[in-house]
C-alpha cells in the first residue's frame, strides 16, 4: 500500500513540475521577445535592491499596517515551503515527520512557528477579503479589475485559507494519533495551535483520525501543486518575479527618459549642419507599436505586475477622471504579450495577427493623459515602470503616425523652424534686450 502512494505522489508531484516547468518557460521566451538591453551594471546595488524591495518589501511599509499583513503572507507562502519540504520527502521516501528524529526540539519549534504563521495567513486573508468585498477600497473596485482579474485576487485568498485550515487540522489529528500511541507517528509533544485542537479529535477512533489526516496530508500537498500551476496564468506570479524584477531594476534617476540617439543627433545636425555626415541610413523605427518593440525589461515589468492600484491611486490624470491608468497600461501589455504567446504556440512562430499593442489595447487618449510626473514608478512596490512603455508608445504615435493634437504640432513646428516652442524668428529672439535698452 506505501508503495503504491509513493508512486501514486511521484507522479503526481512530477507532472506538476513538468507542467510549471514548461508554462515557465513559455513565460521567459514571451519575455525574450523584447528588445535586449544590458542591466547588469553595479551588481552590489542591485542585490542590495533585490534584498530591500523584493526580499525586504521597503516600499509597502509607507503603510506600516498594511505591509505587516503583507508580510505575514509573504512570509508564510516562503518560510512554510521549509514544511512542503519536508512533505515531499516523505511522500517520494514513504516516511511520516522524517526530519523529526534528526532535529529534535528544533523541529518542534519550526512547526510552532509554522503554526502561528498559518493562523497569521487566515487572519489577514480574511482581512484582505472583507477590504476587498465588504469595504470595497476605491483601488480594488476600478474596472481595471472587472472579470477575471477581481475573481483572481479573491481566489488565491481563499485558497490560503484552505490550504492553512489543512495543515492546521492535518497536525491536530497527527497529535490525537499520537496520543493514542498510533503506529508510524512520532510523539512530537504538544504544538502551540495543533495541541489545542487535538482535544477535538480525541474520540474518533484510530482508522477515523488516519483517514483525516492522511486526507489532509494529500489535499495539501496536492492544492500547493496545484497553486504552483496557477501561478503563471495569475496576477501572482509576482511572488517570483519581483526578485529577478527589482535586481534588474533601473539605476538611473527615477523618470529618466531614454533619448533616442538619432534623434539627439538630428537637433544637433540641425543646429550645426557642418557636423552632419554623409550616407548615414536614417532610423528604422521611433518607439514601440507592438511588444516586440519594447524592451525585455518592459516586458518583464508587464509579468511583474502585482494588480495593486498603487500606481493608478497615485496618477493625477486617473484622480482627475482621465481616461489613463498605470495599471491598465501594464495589464494590457501583458494581455497583448500572452496573445502573441499563444500565436506562436499555435503556428510555430508569429504570424500577423492584424493586432497591435498601439491602438488595439493601448489607446491613444489613454498615451495623452499621461503627464510623466513619475508618480506610478514611485509608488510600484516592485520597480516597475509604467511610464517607459507610455513613453516608446506615444513616441510611435507621433513619430511614425504623425498623431498628434494641434497644439502639440504647432509646438514641433516651432521647435523644428524658431529652435523654440514660440513663434518668433531666431533673429528677432534677442530685440527685447534693445528694448530693455
Amino acid at each position: 500500500m506505501h508503495i503504491l502512494q509513493q508512486i501514486l505522489f511521484v507522479a503526481c508531484a512530477g507532472f506538476a513540475t513538468w507542467l510549471f516547468s514548461k508554462n515557465i518557460l513559455q513565460i521567459r521566451r514571451n519575455i525574450l521577445l523584447g528588445k535586449d538591453e544590458d542591466l547588469t551594471d553595479n551588481k552590489a546595488l542591485r542585490w542590495r535592491n533585490l534584498m530591500l524591495l523584493a526580499l525586504g518589501q521597503k516600499k509597502m511599509f509607507r503603510n506600516p499596517l498594511v505591509a505587516v499583513m503583507h508580510f505575514v503572507i509573504y512570509a508564510g507562502f516562503i518560510i512554510i515551503n521549509i514544511e512542503v519540504l519536508e512533505i515531499i520527502l516523505d511522500g517520494i521516501l514513504g516516511t511520516h515527520r522524517l526530519f523529526f528524529p534528526l532535529l529534535g526540539g528544533f523541529y518542534t519549534f519550526l512547526i510552532n512557528f509554522f503554526e502561528l504563521l498559518a493562523v497569521g495567513v487566515m487572519v489577514v486573508c480574511a482581512v484582505f477579503l472583507i477590504r476587498r468585498n465588504i469595504i470595497k477600497l476605491k483601488r480594488f473596485i476600478s474596472k481595471d479589475l472587472n472579470g477575471w482579474p477581481r475573481s483572481d485576487a479573491n481566489y488565491i485568498l481563499f485558497t490560503e485559507i484552505i490550504l492553512m485550515t489543512l495543515f492546521l487540522t492535518m497536525n491536530s489529528t497527527d497529535r490525537a494519533l499520537q496520543l493514542q500511541g498510533a503506529a508510524h507517528y512520532h510523539d512530537t509533544g504538544n504544538f502551540i495551535i495543533s495541541g489545542m485542537l487535538a482535544p477535538l479529535f480525541g474520540g474518533m477512533s484510530e482508522g477515523s483520525l488516519v483517514m483525516i489526516e492522511r486526507s489532509c496530508w494529500w489535499l495539501h500537498i496536492i492544492g500547493i501543486l496545484a497553486f504552483l500551476n496557477y501561478l503563471p496564468y495569475s496576477k501572482h506570479l509576482h511572488i517570483m518575479l519581483a526578485f529577478p524584477n527589482a535586481y534588474y531594476a533601473r539605476l538611473n534617476v527615477h523618470g529618466k527618459m531614454n533619448n533616442m540617439p538619432q534623434v539627439q543627433n538630428e537637433v544637433k545636425y540641425m543646429m550645426q549642419p557642418e557636423l552632419a555626415p554623409t550616407g548615414d541610413a536614417p532610423p528604422q523605427k521611433f518607439g514601440a507599436k507592438d511588444v516586440f518593440d519594447l524592451s525585455w525589461k518592459n516586458l518583464l515589468d508587464a509579468y511583474s505586475c502585482t494588480e495593486c492600484g498603487r500606481c493608478s491611486a497615485a496618477c493625477p490624470a486617473n484622480l482627475t477622471g482621465k481616461l489613463l491608468s498605470p495599471r491598465k497600461i501594464m495589464m494590457s501589455t501583458r494581455d497583448r504579450l500572452e496573445a502573441v504567446g499563444k500565436n506562436i504556440n499555435t503556428n510555430g512562430e508569429f504570424k500577423d495577427d492584424g493586432k497591435q499593442l498601439l491602438n488595439d489595447y493601448i489607446t491613444t487618449e489613454e498615451l495623452r493623459a499621461c503627464t510623466t510626473c513619475n508618480a506610478c514608478v514611485e509608488e510600484c512596490p516592485v520597480s516597475i515602470s509604467p511610464l517607459e512603455i507610455i513613453l516608446e508608445l506615444r513616441r510611435s504615435l507621433i513619430m511614425e503616425d504623425s498623431n498628434a493634437p494641434q497644439e502639440w504640432n504647432t509646438m514641433f513646428s516651432n521647435i523644428e523652424n524658431n529652435f523654440a516652442p514660440w513663434k518668433f524668428s531666431p533673429d528677432d529672439r534677442d530685440k527685447w534686450v534693445e528694448e530693455m535698452q
